[in-house]
């Protein structure tokens, strides 16, 4: 269901439910997860990652809470890596790359891939073994040693 792309030796994981404050908690538990393991704020992929992860449990809040009443963030980290997955249990599987204009709610993942690509990461959505969920995953390279 929600295994992270890789093995990372640091994990997180909030289950909320799907309402407009899970928004905010997810947000601020970034904050304190990304501080606990030392992720500076000067840390490139920091703010980006903030607001990639706000919009991602933002939508699932938005669009799966009718079939999904929580969502789940993990978080997984390690010396140059931080990742974390949006899981909610909507079938929906949006498409990572369409662009802002193709579709109405396009927009959101395509602001979402431009700065994960813009920072050298990655996404992917994997849908559940079930077909009745999905987990959006974003990767993030963490340049610790610059300043």
């Amino acid at each position: 269901m929600l295994t992270p792309p890789d093995p990372l030796p640091y994990r997180h994981v909030l289950t909320l439910p799907t309402t407009g404050q899970a928004v905010r908690v997810a947000r601020e538990t970034t904050e304190q997860v990304l501080e606990q393991w030392g992720v500076a704020a000067w840390e490139p992929c920091r703010d980006p990652a903030l607001l990639i992860l706000s919009e991602l449990v933002a939508n699932s809040v938005r669009h799966a809470a009718a079939l999904s009443p929580q969502v789940t963030v993990v978080f997984a980290g390690g010396p140059d890596t931080f990742a974390f997955g949006v899981h909610d249990r909507h079938p929906y599987r949006p498409a990572l790359f369409a662009s802002a204009g193709t579709a109405p709610g396009r927009g959101l993942l395509a602001t979402v891939m431009e700065l994960t690509h813009g920072l050298g990461g990655s996404a992917v959505v994997r849908g559940d073994a079930d077909e009745g969920g999905k987990s959006i995953w974003v990767t993030l390279p963490l340049r610790r040693g610059l300043r």
